[in-house]
């Protein structure tokens, strides 16, 4: 991700974001309130909905058949003179954690160009299809960069995307890159599968399976 964003408070004028966006070379910016939190983004998008809706409006037939909130809303962000009146509120957020195939695939899915990385509430950054695109022709990072705190977070998001990863029994642990599995496994299968998710996970050095097999008492309930 890109982590140095460009952010304005939702009080900055829209011509102001419109010469921010030209002298940046950027396409977008986050809306951050005053506690720091996200609360939207203003794409060129939203600027050219502005545009356009200030020299025009619904013809009276096709305002017989739309919904007056939307309307109403259109009238806001085509009208509006502040990031906080024209920003796109329904956001597209990442943690991150989440993998760059992940990302990718939601980019395709939602017909979008860039995703909010988001923690707790507050910005982390951006990633676009042009982070992508760079992390694709990047050399690998060295796996010493990683910490096993970091480590440790990136292998719960992978095993939480597989439906087939049951961990309810199964601990992770993280010394020196290496990702130790404790507890219960329910399944051969479902550990070996488990074993190679781990060992994709960028960083990790080495996985070691220490759980044992699970109690018949504990499998039946």
């Amino acid at each position: 991700m890109t982590a140095d964003v460009v952010t304005v408070p939702p009080e900055t004028p829209v011509m102001a974001i419109a010469q921010l966006l030209a002298d940046r070379g950027i396409s977008a910016v986050p809306v951050l309130g005053a506690d720091g939190r996200l609360r939207g983004i203003v794409t060129e998008a939203d600027l050219i909905r502005r545009l356009a809706g200030s020299h025009g409006g619904f013809g009276i037939l096709r305002q017989l058949f739309t919904d007056m909130d939307q309307l109403a809303n259109r009238y806001a962000a085509t009208h509006g003179a502040t990031a906080a009146e024209i920003m796109t509120v329904d956001l597209v957020t990442v943690s991150p954690e989440d993998h760059a195939g992940t990302i990718a695939e939601l980019l395709e899915e939602k017909k979008i160009r860039r995703v909010v990385v988001v923690e707790e509430g507050r910005l982390c950054g951006v990633v676009s299809r042009a982070d992508l695109l760079r992390a694709l022709v990047a050399p690998p990072l060295e796996r010493g960069e990683y910490s096993d705190d970091r480590l440790r977070r990136a292998v719960q998001a992978a095993i939480k995307r597989e439906p087939w990863a049951e961990t309810f029994f199964t601990l992770i642990e993280v010394k020196d890159g290496v990702v130790e599995l404790h507890g219960f496994r329910r399944s051969a299968a479902v550990q070996r599968g488990l074993k190679v998710l781990v060992a994709e996970v960028p960083g990790v050095k080495g996985v070691v399976d220490k759980t044992q097999p699970m109690p018949s008492y504990l499998f039946a309930a």
